[in-house]
Protein backbone atom coordinates (compact mmCIF):
# COMPACT_ATOMS: atom_id res chain seq x y z
CA UNK A 1 0.00 0.00 0.00
CA UNK A 2 1.39 3.52 -0.88
CA UNK A 3 1.54 6.55 1.10
CA UNK A 4 -0.86 8.92 0.48
CA UNK A 5 1.08 12.61 -0.16
CA UNK A 6 -1.43 14.30 2.18
CA UNK A 7 -0.65 11.93 4.91
CA UNK A 8 2.91 13.61 6.70
CA UNK A 9 4.10 11.81 9.78
CA UNK A 10 6.46 13.07 12.18
CA UNK A 11 8.67 10.11 14.15
CA UNK A 12 9.41 10.90 17.84
CA UNK A 13 11.88 8.19 19.61
CA UNK A 14 12.75 7.82 23.21
CA UNK A 15 16.83 7.24 23.94
CA UNK A 16 15.84 3.65 23.95
CA UNK A 17 18.52 1.43 20.85
CA UNK A 18 15.37 0.62 19.70
CA UNK A 19 13.15 3.18 19.07
CA UNK A 20 16.13 5.06 17.50
CA UNK A 21 16.46 2.26 14.73
CA UNK A 22 13.03 2.11 14.26
CA UNK A 23 13.13 5.94 13.62
CA UNK A 24 15.52 6.02 11.15
CA UNK A 25 14.21 3.46 9.43
CA UNK A 26 10.83 4.77 9.33
CA UNK A 27 12.26 8.54 8.66
CA UNK A 28 14.01 7.16 5.97
CA UNK A 29 10.86 5.21 4.40
CA UNK A 30 8.15 7.59 4.77
CA UNK A 31 9.98 10.97 4.33
CA UNK A 32 9.31 11.75 8.11
CA UNK A 33 8.64 15.38 8.37
CA UNK A 34 8.89 17.77 11.70
CA UNK A 35 6.00 17.60 14.07
CA UNK A 36 5.32 21.23 12.71
CA UNK A 37 4.60 20.21 9.45
CA UNK A 38 2.74 16.92 9.93
CA UNK A 39 -0.39 15.61 10.00
CA UNK A 40 -0.15 12.74 12.47
CA UNK A 41 2.94 11.74 14.84
CA UNK A 42 3.82 8.15 15.34
CA UNK A 43 5.68 7.56 18.98
CA UNK A 44 8.16 5.03 19.65
CA UNK A 45 8.94 4.41 22.86
CA UNK A 46 7.57 3.81 26.37
CA UNK A 47 4.64 5.44 28.48
CA UNK A 48 6.59 7.61 29.76
CA UNK A 49 7.90 8.76 26.43
CA UNK A 50 4.27 8.79 25.05
CA UNK A 51 2.75 11.07 27.28
CA UNK A 52 5.51 13.39 26.44
CA UNK A 53 4.29 12.67 22.78
CA UNK A 54 1.34 13.54 24.01
CA UNK A 55 1.97 16.98 25.49
CA UNK A 56 4.19 18.31 21.86
CA UNK A 57 1.20 17.08 19.72
CA UNK A 58 -1.79 18.70 21.86
CA UNK A 59 0.02 22.11 21.01
CA UNK A 60 -0.22 21.23 17.20
CA UNK A 61 -3.88 19.49 17.32
CA UNK A 62 -2.69 16.67 15.74
CA UNK A 63 -3.31 12.83 16.31
CA UNK A 64 -1.00 10.49 17.94
CA UNK A 65 0.07 6.97 17.49
CA UNK A 66 1.95 5.04 19.76
CA UNK A 67 4.46 1.94 19.23
CA UNK A 68 5.88 0.14 22.30
CA UNK A 69 9.42 0.12 22.11
CA UNK A 70 9.60 0.33 26.72
CA UNK A 71 8.04 -2.09 29.32
CA UNK A 72 4.24 -1.52 29.49
CA UNK A 73 3.52 0.55 26.78
CA UNK A 74 -0.14 1.03 28.25
CA UNK A 75 -0.82 3.97 25.92
CA UNK A 76 1.37 2.08 23.17
CA UNK A 77 0.49 -0.11 20.18
CA UNK A 78 2.11 -3.57 19.77
CA UNK A 79 5.62 -2.83 17.77
CA UNK A 80 6.28 -5.61 15.46
CA UNK A 81 7.37 -5.14 11.16
CA UNK A 82 4.26 -4.36 9.09
CA UNK A 83 2.59 -2.05 6.66
CA UNK A 84 2.71 1.04 9.01
CA UNK A 85 0.65 2.72 6.68
CA UNK A 86 -2.25 0.51 6.88
CA UNK A 87 -2.20 0.48 10.56
CA UNK A 88 -2.02 3.79 10.81
CA UNK A 89 -5.82 3.75 8.26
CA UNK A 90 -7.27 1.38 10.57
CA UNK A 91 -6.53 2.99 13.78
CA UNK A 92 -9.07 3.93 15.75
CA UNK A 93 -9.17 7.31 17.49
CA UNK A 94 -9.75 8.20 21.11
CA UNK A 95 -9.61 12.09 22.57
CA UNK A 96 -8.36 12.52 26.02
CA UNK A 97 -8.98 15.89 27.62
CA UNK A 98 -6.12 17.69 30.12
CA UNK A 99 -6.53 18.30 33.66
CA UNK A 100 -5.44 22.18 33.65
CA UNK A 101 -3.48 22.76 37.05
CA UNK A 102 -2.94 26.07 38.47
CA UNK A 103 -0.09 26.89 41.31
CA UNK A 104 0.74 29.89 43.74
CA UNK A 105 3.99 29.30 45.37
CA UNK A 106 5.51 30.75 48.29
CA UNK A 107 6.76 33.62 46.71
CA UNK A 108 3.23 34.74 45.30
CA UNK A 109 3.76 33.56 42.05
CA UNK A 110 1.07 31.59 39.85
CA UNK A 111 2.14 28.80 37.16
CA UNK A 112 -0.05 26.83 35.12
CA UNK A 113 0.06 23.48 33.52
CA UNK A 114 -1.87 20.92 31.62
CA UNK A 115 -1.43 17.03 32.50
CA UNK A 116 -3.52 13.77 30.73
CA UNK A 117 -2.69 11.45 33.50
CA UNK A 118 -2.52 13.05 36.95
CA UNK A 119 -1.85 16.16 39.09
CA UNK A 120 0.02 14.82 42.10
CA UNK A 121 1.15 17.13 45.55
CA UNK A 122 4.06 15.68 47.50
CA UNK A 123 5.92 16.20 50.45
CA UNK A 124 9.51 17.83 49.89
CA UNK A 125 10.66 17.04 53.62
CA UNK A 126 10.59 14.05 55.95
CA UNK A 127 7.64 15.30 57.58
CA UNK A 128 4.32 14.14 56.28
CA UNK A 129 2.17 16.93 54.56
CA UNK A 130 -0.92 18.40 55.42
CA UNK A 131 -3.65 19.80 52.89
CA UNK A 132 -6.65 20.86 53.26
CA UNK A 133 -9.21 19.85 50.20
CA UNK A 134 -11.58 21.50 48.52
CA UNK A 135 -14.17 20.78 46.04
CA UNK A 136 -16.11 23.27 43.84
CA UNK A 137 -15.57 25.92 47.17
CA UNK A 138 -16.69 22.89 50.00
CA UNK A 139 -13.96 22.12 52.06
CA UNK A 140 -14.59 18.60 52.13
CA UNK A 141 -11.40 17.49 54.24
CA UNK A 142 -10.41 19.66 56.56
CA UNK A 143 -6.98 18.48 56.97
CA UNK A 144 -5.32 14.98 55.02
CA UNK A 145 -2.24 13.99 56.60
CA UNK A 146 -0.03 12.08 54.03
CA UNK A 147 2.71 11.70 51.70
CA UNK A 148 0.75 13.47 49.42
CA UNK A 149 -2.72 13.01 46.75
CA UNK A 150 -3.91 12.99 43.66
CA UNK A 151 -6.37 14.07 41.12
CA UNK A 152 -6.16 11.24 38.03
CA UNK A 153 -7.80 11.59 34.40
CA UNK A 154 -9.72 8.23 33.87
CA UNK A 155 -6.59 7.29 31.38
CA UNK A 156 -4.49 8.25 33.81
CA UNK A 157 -6.51 6.15 36.93
CA UNK A 158 -4.53 3.31 35.62
CA UNK A 159 -0.94 4.83 36.13
CA UNK A 160 0.13 6.19 39.33
CA UNK A 161 -3.30 6.35 40.58
CA UNK A 162 -3.66 2.78 40.26
CA UNK A 163 -0.22 2.27 42.01
CA UNK A 164 -1.41 4.31 44.56
CA UNK A 165 -4.74 2.30 45.36
CA UNK A 166 -6.73 4.84 43.76
CA UNK A 167 -10.03 3.09 41.99
CA UNK A 168 -9.35 2.27 38.23
CA UNK A 169 -12.46 4.73 36.15
CA UNK A 170 -13.70 3.36 32.72
CA UNK A 171 -11.97 5.88 29.84
CA UNK A 172 -15.49 7.19 29.12
CA UNK A 173 -16.50 7.63 32.28
CA UNK A 174 -17.22 11.83 32.91
CA UNK A 175 -15.46 11.28 36.32
CA UNK A 176 -11.80 12.01 38.37
CA UNK A 177 -10.08 10.02 40.93
CA UNK A 178 -8.97 12.01 44.29
CA UNK A 179 -6.69 9.48 45.91
CA UNK A 180 -4.67 9.82 48.81
CA UNK A 181 -0.94 9.24 48.82
CA UNK A 182 0.41 6.91 51.51
CA UNK A 183 -2.64 8.90 54.13
CA UNK A 184 -2.06 8.91 57.83
CA UNK A 185 -5.00 10.72 58.60
CA UNK A 186 -7.70 10.82 58.38
CA UNK A 187 -7.31 6.90 58.51
CA UNK A 188 -9.86 5.13 56.62
CA UNK A 189 -10.35 7.72 54.42
CA UNK A 190 -9.24 6.11 51.04
CA UNK A 191 -10.39 8.93 48.60
CA UNK A 192 -13.11 10.12 46.68
CA UNK A 193 -14.49 9.84 42.53
CA UNK A 194 -15.93 13.01 41.24
CA UNK A 195 -17.40 14.54 38.48
CA UNK A 196 -15.37 15.86 35.58
CA UNK A 197 -16.52 18.94 35.95
CA UNK A 198 -15.79 19.51 39.52
CA UNK A 199 -13.43 22.24 40.63
CA UNK A 200 -11.17 21.10 43.11
CA UNK A 201 -8.67 23.14 45.07
CA UNK A 202 -5.78 22.13 47.75
CA UNK A 203 -4.51 24.01 49.93
CA UNK A 204 -0.78 23.77 52.10
CA UNK A 205 -0.89 23.70 55.54
CA UNK A 206 1.67 24.53 57.86
CA UNK A 207 3.92 25.31 54.73
CA UNK A 208 6.78 26.82 56.05
CA UNK A 209 7.31 23.48 58.53
CA UNK A 210 5.78 21.23 55.72
CA UNK A 211 6.65 22.09 51.99
CA UNK A 212 5.04 20.91 49.17
CA UNK A 213 6.13 20.27 45.44
CA UNK A 214 2.56 20.12 42.82
CA UNK A 215 3.41 17.86 39.51
CA UNK A 216 1.03 18.05 36.55
CA UNK A 217 3.02 14.73 34.45
CA UNK A 218 6.43 15.89 34.39
CA UNK A 219 5.89 19.26 35.04
CA UNK A 220 7.02 20.50 38.79
CA UNK A 221 6.55 23.62 40.53
CA UNK A 222 8.03 23.39 43.95
CA UNK A 223 6.40 25.29 47.94
CA UNK A 224 3.32 25.60 46.35
CA UNK A 225 0.62 27.57 48.63
CA UNK A 226 -2.37 26.60 46.75
CA UNK A 227 -2.76 24.55 43.73
CA UNK A 228 -6.47 24.80 41.46
CA UNK A 229 -7.53 22.06 38.96
CA UNK A 230 -10.11 21.68 36.57
CA UNK A 231 -10.86 19.43 33.20
CA UNK A 232 -10.00 21.73 30.77
CA UNK A 233 -12.66 20.96 27.91
CA UNK A 234 -11.16 23.17 25.29
CA UNK A 235 -7.92 21.40 24.69
CA UNK A 236 -7.48 17.34 23.79
CA UNK A 237 -5.36 15.20 22.39
CA UNK A 238 -6.03 11.88 20.04
CA UNK A 239 -4.69 8.98 20.64
CA UNK A 240 -4.76 6.12 17.61
CA UNK A 241 -5.31 2.52 18.60
CA UNK A 242 -5.17 -0.41 16.49
CA UNK A 243 -9.00 -2.11 15.56
CA UNK A 244 -9.59 -4.44 18.74
CA UNK A 245 -6.94 -2.87 21.49
CA UNK A 246 -7.75 0.64 22.72
CA UNK A 247 -7.65 2.21 25.82
CA UNK A 248 -11.35 0.84 26.74
CA UNK A 249 -10.51 -2.81 26.56
CA UNK A 250 -6.92 -1.86 27.98
CA UNK A 251 -8.91 -0.55 31.26
CA UNK A 252 -11.00 -3.33 30.74
CA UNK A 253 -8.59 -5.68 30.96
CA UNK A 254 -6.52 -3.82 34.37
CA UNK A 255 -9.99 -4.23 36.52
CA UNK A 256 -10.08 -8.22 35.97
CA UNK A 257 -5.75 -8.58 36.58
CA UNK A 258 -4.87 -10.63 39.79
Amino acid sequence: MSQSPAKKIAFLASNAPEAQRAAKKFTKKFAGVDIEQADIVVALGGDGFMLESLHKAMEYKIPVYGMNCGSIGFLMNDFYKGDLIERLDLARPKDIYPLFMKVKDANNQTHHALALNEVSLFRSTYQAAKIKIIVDGKVRLKELISDGVLLATPAGSTAYNLSAHGPILPIDSPLLALTPISPFRPRRWRGAILHNNAKVTFKTLEANKRPISAVADNVEFENVLSVEIFEDRSKKVTLLFDPGHGLEERVLNEQFLI
